[in-house]
C-alpha cells in the first residue's frame, strides 16, 4: 500500500522550475534514497514531502489524503503528527539536555513523557548521555539525539536530509545501522543524500536531474526480509498520546 503518492508535481520560483512534473510512489515500509547534483531539486522535493512547502502544480497524497493545497498551519500539524524529520545540522537546542531535546518533540505533539524519551535515547544507544548538553556530545551523538527526537512520536514517515553528511565513517556506520533496524521493523524511510554508499542501503534510489527524475535504481543488495512493524501498537500509542494531550 502506498504511504506517499506524488502525482505530477512541479515547483516554480519565478522563471525557475525547481521540479518538473515529478511522479513517485513510496510504499508503506519502503526505504528509498533521493540523489542528484546541486540544483537538481532534492531539497525542494524534501521540503514538499516534509510539509514545509507546497507544489505549484500536481498533488501529494500522504496516508490517503491530498495535502497539496493545505494551509501552512495545517501542514505544520500534519508534519507534527505523521513525519519524523532528521536534519544534517541537527537543530538541537543548545541549553537543553539530550533528554529535554527529545521531550520538546513530545511537547509539541501531545505531552512530555520522560520515561518514553529515555527509551527513545536508549534505542539509539544514548541513555547514558541523556543529561548531557549538545555541546558535550560528539557530532555522531548529536545526530542520534536528532533520530531519537524524530522517532519519539511514532511517525508514519521518517524523512532524513543528508543524515550522515557531517559524520565520520564510524558514526556514519552507527547511523546507518539504526536506519537498517528501523527498516526491518517496517518504518517508511526517505533519505536525501549525495553519498552513493548511503543510497545503496535503500531499496530504491531516485536520481534527480534538472528537476526531473532521470532514473530509479533498484538496489539488489538491500536487505529484503524484515519483520513488519507492529502497526497496531504504533497506532495505539499515537492514539494514546493524542488522547493524553487533549485531556491535559
Amino acid at each position: 500500500m502506498a504511504l506517499l503518492d506524488i502525482q505530477g508535481i512541479s515547483k516554480i520560483y519565478g522563471s525557475v522550475k525547481a521540479l518538473r512534473n515529478v511522479d513517485l510512489t513510496v510504499e508503506q515500509g519502503e526505504w528509498i534514497a533521493i540523489m542528484g547534483p546541486s540544483g537538481s531539486g532534492k531539497t525542494t522535493m524534501m521540503n514538499i514531502i516534509g510539509c514545509m512547502d507546497k507544489p505549484t502544480e500536481g498533488k501529494v497524497i500522504l496516508d490517503g489524503a491530498d495535502i497539496s493545497a493545505e494551509s501552512a498551519r495545517r501542514l505544520t500539524a500534519i508534519r507534527r503528527e505523521k513525519i519524523g524529520l532528521i536534519f544534517q545540522q541537527f537543530h538541537l537546542i543548545n541549553y537543553l539536555t539530550a533528554l529535554e531535546n527529545v521531550m520538546v518533540a513530545q511537547y509539541y505533539h501531545s505531552m512530555p513523557d520522560e520515561k518514553e524519551a529515555l527509551l527513545a535515547l536508549d534505542r539509539v544507544g544514548l541513555s547514558d548521555r541523556a543529561k548531557h548538553l549538545p555541546g558535550q556530545l560528539s557530532g555522531g551523538e548529536q545526530q542520534r539525539v536528532c533520530i531519537a527526537r524524530a522517532l519519539i512520536n511514532y511517525p508514519m514517515l521518517v524523512l532524513a536530509d543528508e543524515p550522515t553528511g557531517n559524520l565520520d565513517e564510524a558514526n556514519e556506520g552507527i547511523v546507518l545501522d539504526i536506519f537498517k533496524q528501523l527498516h526491518r521493523e517496517g518504518s517508511t524511510i526517505v533519505v536525501v543524500t549525495h553519498d552513493p554508499e548511503v543510497a545503496e542501503k535503500a531499496r530504491r534510489t531516485v536520481v534527480l536531474e534538472h528537476g526531473r527524475i532521470a532514473r530509479i535504481v533498484t538496489n539488489d543488495e538491500t536487505e529484503r526480509e524484515h519483520a513488519p512493524r507492529r502497526a497496531d501498537e504504533a497506532s495505539a500509542s499515537r492514539d494514546r498520546r493524542g488522547e493524553e494531550g487533549r485531556q491535559a
